[in-house]
């Protein structure tokens, strides 16, 4: 007897209203350069030294989870459902580098070094707190985070709904995996047997490099049990709880690399294909001063005019687009895995 089709819910790609999906404070106070490119807003934020960059994820709705028919989909990815996240935030573009960590923590305990744009590894969970509450001592007025599962999903997808955030395969040249295995009949390659620089590949539609591959990333919370029912912004277990873990790595297999993909673990897990990106919020309505310079940005060397540059490339209506907000306060734009599974 034949399963009923998958209902499929539908998200309001039009939620929320155009000014609510503005951050509340732009250029946040820990901006030391700021823009507007394809992929949409940016600041760049000094971390101890070197410049990180971060991208504007606006609040929206998106559908959770991998539809029935999926190539190797897991059982604890469905039923898909509805998220709302109802606060944006903004997201490092990259997985945190050793050079990053490094000028923050004071050591690296990365097991891949020979290059410090590599990103670091072999951190656990609270390693990763104590992290982050060092890094708001250096930029007052910001509170530092791991996304939650829920975030790091809608972030990855960038308003895709397919196995990966470029479609329904996967290729040697668009992740770091074990590529001597195929992901759907799809191609194999060479297996790296180790991390790459965190910007190796091409990033997705909002300008987010490897959310999929290189290393697994901690998020804030816990897996939840998903029973279909809409959510707004849905938290899973904390405390002592297991952490969900997203993204997959280097060492997988392509299928473990898939936006719905997901599985938890202890928060002392130190291993050399675990890292995170980490997300920041402004606790303060401080801005930066009106006659700082925005940094150099486009083909000409110079940030993109209000309305320019964000969705190039990108049709109309799509939901990869990025109409984020004003490019400043007063400018609205338009715009059988071996170790652990």
């Amino acid at each position: 007897m034949t399963s009923p089709p998958e209902t499929i819910p539908l998200p309001d790609l039009n939620w929320p209203a155009e000014p609510q999906r503005w951050p509340p404070v732009f250029p946040p106070a820990c901006a030391s350069a700021w823009g507007d490119d394809r992929y949409g807003l940016w600041i760049d934020v000094a971390i101890g030294g070197p410049l990180l960059r971060f991208r504007w994820i606006e609040p929206g709705e998106f559908l959770m989870g991998s539809p029935e028919g999926e190539a190797e989909r897991k059982a604890n990815e469905g039923p898909r459902h509805v998220v709302r996240l109802t606060e944006g935030f903004w997201l490092a573009e990259t997985a945190c580098s050793q050079s990053v960590w490094l000028s923050v923590m004071g050591r690296n305990p990365s097991k891949f070094t020979d290059d410090p744009q590599n990103p670091v590894e072999q951190v656990s969970w609270d390693d990763v707190q104590g992290f982050l509450r060092e890094v708001e001592k250096h930029l007052p007025g910001v509170k530092a985070d791991l996304p939650t599962e829920a975030e790091w999903e809608y972030a990855c997808r960038a308003g895709c709904e397919t196995a990966f955030s470029w479609g329904d395969g996967i290729t040697p040249d668009q992740a770091n995996y074990d590529a001597t295995n195929s992901y759907a009949d799809g191609p194999t390659g060479e297996y790296l047997k180790k991390t790459v620089p965190v910007k190796t590949y091409a990033p997705n539609a909002w300008g987010l490099y490897q959310m999929h591959g290189n290393v697994d990333e901690w998020c804030a919370d816990g897996r939840r049990d998903y029973d279909g029912a809409p959510q707004v912004d849905p938290r899973g277990p904390e405390g002592d709880a297991l952490r969900a873990v997203r993204g997959g790595s280097w060492v997988d297999h392509p299928h473990w690399l898939r936006a719905a993909y997901r599985i938890d673990g202890h928060r002392g897990w130190r291993f050399d294909f675990l890292g995170f990106r980490f997300s920041l919020r402004s606790t303060s309505r401080a801005e930066r001063p009106p006659e700082a310079a925005v940094a150099p940005e486009g083909p000409q060397g110079k940030s993109p005019a209000p309305g320019r540059g964000r969705g190039e490339g990108v049709p109309k209506g799509s939901p990869a687009r990025r109409d984020a907000g004003p490019a400043t306060k007063s400018a609205p734009t338009k715009a059988s895995r071996k170790k652990k599974r």
